[in-house]
């Protein structure tokens, strides 16, 4: 491990816009439960969630990316993050996502345009903020095809940013053509996609794109792969293990470390409700891995595949 402090600010910042943040934040998603949106989903204890995000904090993080749709029976993100964070640090950034949402029962639906005002409405309500600072549009899988287009959604949001509820914009779950889209209606500030070892060659060259453009790209799934929503997979390729032996750490660390070390656009945005996981996904914004490694993972296939 690098001799640097092992907090969020380790691994440099970057800017949404006007606003800076350390490239490791923090993912809510996982406060709410063990499994999120399965039907065997445990609601974690609310004080340990609460006492998470105020270590997050403590450790440097000032990105904390959530959603109104992070929700299990009885917890709820975005309420978690108000109850422990209010009145917020002034550099605190929070992002969240629109366009898909779930009703009460927890079932998915998808917003029109004209929606999507609830939608912001609903997450400035529950974190108790007067504007949001950054809103991605969550593009559903539908629109990987030729009838992708994003124009409409993306519309309605930069009329909500000129209406002064949304400070900046980002797309998530993107192509580059929608990424080209969106940037003729409203300027964008960053791109979130799942991204991770064994990534596709799609996936590395959008990464770049955002590079040469200035945007920050924030992957998601970092750690879990195809695992996704349920976590990390049981097993993982000799290639991370043998890496993370040498340098004495954990797995997920390797994994954020080489997502981190594609360029200094890149951020990350782990998740978890456990303290001790909690720490070792920010030490790993100190954690630099050599050339021969990263080459060594990027040929490594993704567990599953």
């Amino acid at each position: 491990m690098s001799a640097q402090p092992n907090t969020a600010a380790a691994a440099g910042s970057w800017r949404l816009g006007d606003l800076t943040v350390n490239r490791v934040g923090f993912g809510a998603m996982r406060l709410t439960g063990t499994a999120p949106f399965a039907e065997h989903d445990v609601p974690r204890d609310r004080e340990q969630s609460i006492g998470v995000l105020r270590r997050a904090v403590g450790l440097g993080v000032n990105l904390i990316d959530t959603a109104a749709f992070y929700f299990s029976a009885t917890r709820s993100a975005n309420e978690l993050i108000n109850r422990a964070l209010a009145p917020y640090p002034e550099d605190l950034v929070i992002t969240t996502k629109v366009w898909p949402g779930r009703d009460s029962s927890g079932a998915w639906w998808w917003a029109t345009p004209a929606q999507l005002r609830g939608q912001v409405e609903e997450n400035l309500r529950q974190l108790g903020r007067d504007h949001l600072d950054v809103v991605n549009l969550r593009i559903p899988p539908s629109r990987h095809n030729g009838s992708g287009s994003i124009g409409e959604h993306f519309g309605a949001l930069a009329d909500l940013r000129d209406a002064g509820l949304i400070r900046h914009l980002g797309i998530s779950n993107a192509t580059s053509d929608q990424l080209a889209e969106a940037r003729t209606i409203a300027p964008v500030v960053c791109v979130q996609n799942p991204y991770g070892i064994g990534a596709p060659s799609d996936d590395q060259a959008l990464l770049q794109l955002c590079g040469e453009l200035g945007l920050a790209f924030v992957p998601f799934f970092a750690i879990a792969g195809t695992g996704r929503e349920a976590g990390p997979a049981a097993d993982d390729g000799e290639a991370v293990r043998a890496v993370a032996h040498a340098h004495g750490v954990s797995i997920a660390q390797v994994r954020l470390a080489w997502t981190l070390q594609h360029g200094p656009h890149v951020l990350a945005i782990p998740g978890t409700g456990n303290p001790d996981h909690l720490a070792q996904n920010v030490a790993a914004g100190a954690l630099r891995l050599s050339d021969e490694e990263m080459a060594r993972l990027a040929s490594a296939r993704p567990v599953g595949a």
